[in-house]
């Protein structure tokens, strides 16, 4: 007997690690760096889980729409500089990830992140032992939910399709799971969006944290 999903494909903000106090410090500094407000953390909140330019168009707001371009590198010299000083794992994920681990099932980060941010912080936090990658905007030309990033993590991995399950916290999370044909998507309510809102989207558990997902993430087949 072995476990039903082979592969493990993990959302990282908000779903492995908390990175919003970050995040939200890098959203104040573009709005203080154009004289506006800071940004709240619900408006934060509210913005993240697209990739940063979209997250950006909407703390920014519309009369910034043409200036993405220059405030892009405002953000990320900033976000560079900064991005490891407010940064942990949520409790019990690196316990999942070695209970997964040496079950033989393969974890990769999957993320709306830019890639080299995504890699950076899981070396910081000592997740390279554990992961058969780490995939995440810029890599590529595509973001989740498209169906040819998730083909693309599963090509480089070596995974199938339905033996291969996704973990994540967002709507975003539940339709690449189901655009890329996977097997399940198991998702946390650690992040930014309700039990109900995923549980409406189509999650095929929904759970307050990582530990209780372990059961249906070893399950066997």
């Amino acid at each position: 007997m072995s476990p039903r999903f082979r592969t493990v494909l993990f959302d990282l903000d908000g779903t492995l690690l908390d990175h919003f106090a970050a995040i939200h410090r890098a959203h104040t500094h573009v709005r203080r760096h154009y004289g506006l407000p800071d940004a709240t953390r619900d408006e934060v909140m509210r913005a993240i889980g697209g990739g940063l330019p979209e997250a950006l168009k909407k703390t920014l707001g519309p009369a910034y729409a043409d200036r993405l371009d220059e405030a892009l590198p405002v953000y990320r010299a900033y976000w560079d500089a900064t991005m490891l000083d407010d940064v942990a794992l949520f409790p019990g994920a690196r316990e999942l990830m070695q209970n997964l681990h040496a079950a033989g099932v393969v974890c990769a980060v999957f993320t709306n992140k830019h890639g080299p941010s995504a890699r950076r912080v899981c070396s910081h936090l000592g997740l390279d032992p554990l992961l058969a990658g780490v995939f995440g905007a810029t890599d590529t030309a595509w973001l989740k939910p498209q169906p040819e990033f998730t083909a693309h993590a599963l090509r480089t991995l070596g995974a199938t399709a339905g033996t291969t399950a996704l973990v994540g916290d967002s709507p975003w999370d539940v339709d690449a799971a189901r655009l890329g044909g996977l097997g399940a998507c198991f998702a946390v309510t650690t992040g930014t969006h309700t039990a109900e809102e995923l549980r409406a989207r189509g999650a095929a558990v929904v759970a307050p944290g990582l530990a209780d997902l372990e059961p249906e993430l070893l399950a066997q087949a």
